[in-house]
Formats: structure tokens, sequence, C-alpha cells
């Protein structure tokens, strides 16, 4: 961008231009980005500047005008990501649990016979009517309410066995302490 022609010399006004960056943003290092990005525009917009103009007061406007924009786009930035943070939960629940009980029901879902299994995973997870999964599976309504009421008691039973089964191993379900603070729970 330094050429002579017309009075158009950047390179003779980059220590005004630099020192102007100093003063807006007091420092260095953003100093000299304030004057990169400055003159990529001023080369962008080299067409704009009438020959014979003030070449000093147009590229100092220009460090003026890049850094006003910079500076409002961080305030919308900063903005932005307050908002953002005010709408994300400050405590988030555990999954594991949740985890381990979709696995488990998952597991007993998959003992299940297939017809009933078949029945109930139309109707309870596809969302689809009696009358519907009835059709697809080519069963009479009565039938397919009589198998989703069966897998419904055998997933119950199977609920029931696991959780007799911890209470008989003497196995107790852990629970969260409270550190800190009191627990009433003996340890």
């Amino acid at each position: 961008m330094n050429t002579n022609r017309s009075g158009f010399d950047v390179v003779g006004e980059l220590g005004a231009l630099r020192r102007y960056a100093r003063v807006l943003t007091r420092d260095e290092a953003e100093a000299e980005d304030l004057v990169h990005d400055a003159l990529v525009r001023a080369y962008e917009r080299r067409g704009s500047f009438r020959s014979g103009g003030n070449l000093k007061a147009w590229l100092l406007a220009i460090v003026h005008n890049t850094f006003i924009s910079a500076r409002r786009a961080s305030r919308a930035r900063a903005t932005r990501d307050n908002h953002a943070a005010s709408l994300d939960p400050l405590h988030v629940e555990p999954s594991q649990d949740g985890v381990v009980r979709l696995d488990q029901v998952r597991r007993a879902f998959l003992r299940l016979p297939d017809e009933q299994r078949e029945a109930l995973h139309l109707v309870a997870i596809e969302g689809m009517s009696y009358q519907d999964a009835a059709a697809t599976l080519d069963v009479p309504v009565g039938t397919l309410m009589s198998r989703i009421g069966r897998a419904r008691a055998a997933l119950r039973a199977m609920e029931d066995a696991a959780d007799a089964a911890t209470t008989a191993a003497g196995d107790v379900i852990p629970h969260l302490r409270v550190v800190g603070g009191s627990d009433d729970r003996a340890n």
C-alpha cells in the first residue's frame, strides 16, 4: 500500500497511527492489531480516498472507527455471553443414575418374550395407537392389549425382584452425603 503517487504514502503515517492506537487501546499488542486491522480496511477502501485529500486524517479516522467497531462488538459479545450464562442452570443433576436406570430397564425390556416386546415397543416407544399397532402385527386389538398388559406386568415383576434381591443381599442403594454440613444417616 506504499505508493507515493498522488500523496498516498501510508508508511510515512505509521508512527502517527501507532501512537493514536496506543492512546485508544492502552496496550501495545492491541494497538498493533488495531493498526493492522485499520490498514486492511484502508486498503479495501482505498478507492474512497480523494486524491489530494488529507491522508493522515483519513487513516486516523479509519483507526478510530475500527476501534469503536471492535469495542461495540466486544460489548455485544459480552452481553450475549452474560445472557447465555444466565440461561444455563447453575446446578445440573448427575446423569449417572439415569443412565444406570435406563440400562436396567433396557435389559428387562429385552428379556420379554418377542410378542410382548414387539407390542410394547410399537405402543410405548413408537407411540402408535392400539389399532395401528394391532394392524402392524396383524393381530386383533384385544390380543395386542393382552400382550402389552403381560409385558408391563412382567417388567413390574422384574423390578420387584431386583429390589428384593438388592434388599436381601444387604446392598443399600447409595445416597449422596452432605459434605460440610450435617447428614442424618448413620455412616
